[in-house]
């Protein structure tokens, strides 16, 4: 007696176009505005910049003048990112742990950088630390030169880059429970145990992402170090000016060369920096 076979059922996979009618509105709301405000401006300034040709690219990008100012821009706010990274952390902590006078004033003097017009900022800062300034004139008979100087990037890149780092810790520490820290004293921990192995580590996530968010927004500063610095090549010149002293030259081709080269290394460090945060989140599991 034959066995009738059963037929084959077969599952009809959608295709692209109906995979595409299953993806959220909210995805493709959030596609399209990614791809109008990032991709394709990026691509156009790639797209842009490859229209001389690698050899006219590689001279320009490889230049001295170029070279010395991604050394400046990149070193400096690496550096101010790293001071922030430390007194942010402080500051946060005073504005969480402690209690004093006009601290809502205090407070909101730390926002003060992101209200202040990038170019009222450095001509502050280019006035008070001048050589006749408030604090200059302190440090110029020490033989210090702060405006108009690399220092001078470095101080203008720190002042822009400061809240990034308090408002990513601060709302870290006022979610910690401070009974940790006391079951540590009570343990017999110091306070700098306490703080090394209890505090530290929960807030170091927070900590990174201040320092690359301040850090990124050092990089591309320019308004406040443009008048801060004295714009010299080798010196205190970095990238973002001379990519307008390129534009001013209308060598478009140039100046989209060389901001090519820092966004490829700006995106190189700022994904350094997701994997350490990455690895500094492994103590939420713990």
């Amino acid at each position: 007696m034959a066995v009738s076979s059963s037929p084959e059922i077969r599952v009809r996979r959608p295709n692209v176009w109906q995979q595409l009618n299953q993806v959220s509105w909210a995805w493709r709301i959030t596609f399209v505005y990614l791809s109008i405000m990032l991709l394709i401006p990026s691509a156009a300034m790639l797209l842009r910049a490859s229209t001389d040709g690698p050899v006219r690219f590689w001279q320009v990008a490889t230049s001295p003048i170029a070279l010395s100012a991604y050394e400046v821009t990149f070193v400096t706010a690496f550096i101010a990112s790293a001071i922030n990274g430390v007194f942010g952390t402080l500051l946060a902590w005073v504005l969480v742990r402690y209690d004093f006078p006009f601290k809502r004033i205090v407070d909101a003097i730390v926002d003060l950088p992101f209200a202040l017009p990038t170019a009222v900022a450095g001509l502050t800062l280019a006035t008070v630390y001048s050589d006749n300034g408030w604090i200059g004139s302190l440090l110029a008979p020490l033989g210090i030169k702060i405006a108009f100087t690399r220092l001078g990037v470095g101080v203008a890149m720190t002042f822009i880059s400061l809240p990034f780092v308090v408002r990513t810790v601060q709302p870290v520490l006022q979610e910690m429970e401070k009974d940790v820290e006391e079951s540590a004293w009570s343990l017999g921990a110091s306070q700098f145990q306490t703080f090394w192995r209890v505090i530290l580590p929960p807030l170091m996530p927070a900590i990174l992402t201040g320092v690359a968010l301040g850090f990124s927004r050092a990089v591309g500063e320019y308004g406040s170090t443009v008048l801060v610095a004295a714009n010299m090549p080798f010196q205190d010149l970095i990238a973002p000016v001379l990519v307008f002293q390129r534009l001013e030259q209308y060598d478009y081709s140039g100046a989209t060369a060389i901001g090519t080269v820092m966004l490829a290394i700006s995106l190189g460090i700022l994904l350094g920096i997701n994997l350490l945060q990455a690895w500094g989140r492994r103590y939420d599991y713990k």
